[in-house]
């Protein structure tokens, strides 16, 4: 009687664990929770790692694309996050939020009502209060960063300053850099080129005068004027 008592107290402890193990183990790997599903173009590595689409990702994850790549995060309940070309961001996400840090490159948001987002880059943040479905995306490729919201309102929050963004408008954080001067790349600088133009129209000057003054010329001697016919 001992035995069967404790067998079964044994049994059902051993399922209750199971359970408990299995519940877990689909909770963490629920979309919207503390994962993701990976689809990707071209080159794209998840710390660092190479990935390829259906790939799981998990909440505190780098991404990189590289040249002519992007990828897709989808999150379930808490909607996706697209990157393009050149692009360096970590995520982390939470039952009803999005984090991410843009460290270079474009990216582009999409959420349900609901989910907070801050998404963090070297000009400030952007934030969603998950008031309404909102999409919106951010561009640093400039130097500065530019927010464009498609749906709902975000926030572009630079020091003290917030600028509100709704459908259909932008904003921009930051300072953009200078352009590469066209001339650093084996062309001329705008003054060198300018001398150069005023030198070659001063030789033609001379030759014009020259030739109207050759009559008056005294070169010291005897010019010898040789036939076009020898």
């Amino acid at each position: 009687m001992i035995n069967k008592t404790w067998s079964r107290k044994f049994v059902a402890t051993f399922v209750a664990a199971a359970v408990l193990s299995v519940y877990s183990m689909f909770t963490l790997a629920a979309p919207g929770a503390r994962s993701g599903e990976l689809s990707v173009f071209g080159d794209v590595t998840v710390n660092g790692q190479k990935v390829i689409t259906g790939g799981t990702i998990f909440s505190d994850s780098a991404i990189a694309t590289a040249k002519d790549s992007n990828a897709t995060v989808s999150l379930g309940k808490l909607g996706r996050v697209e990157l393009l070309a050149n692009t360096s961001v970590r995520l982390t996400f939470a039952d009803n939020s999005i984090m991410g840090l843009l460290d270079s490159g474009r990216a582009r948001v999409s959420t349900p009502a609901g989910v907070l987002v801050n998404l963090t880059t070297k000009d400030g943040s952007v934030m969603v209060d998950g008031s309404q479905a909102t999409t919106f995306s951010v561009n640093t490729e400039n130097g500065n960063t530019t927010v464009a919201t498609e749906l709902g309102l975000a926030e572009l929050r630079a020091g003290k300053t917030v600028t509100k963004i709704a459908a259909g408008e932008s904003g921009t954080a930051g300072t953009p850099q200078a352009k590469p001067d066209n001339d650093d790349e084996g062309g001329l600088h705008g003054g060198t080129l300018a001398a150069l133009l005023l030198a070659t129209g001063g030789a033609v000057a001379a030759i014009i005068w020259a030739t109207h003054k050759k009559d008056d010329l005294d070169f010291g001697g005897t010019v010898i004027v040789v036939s076009p016919t020898k």
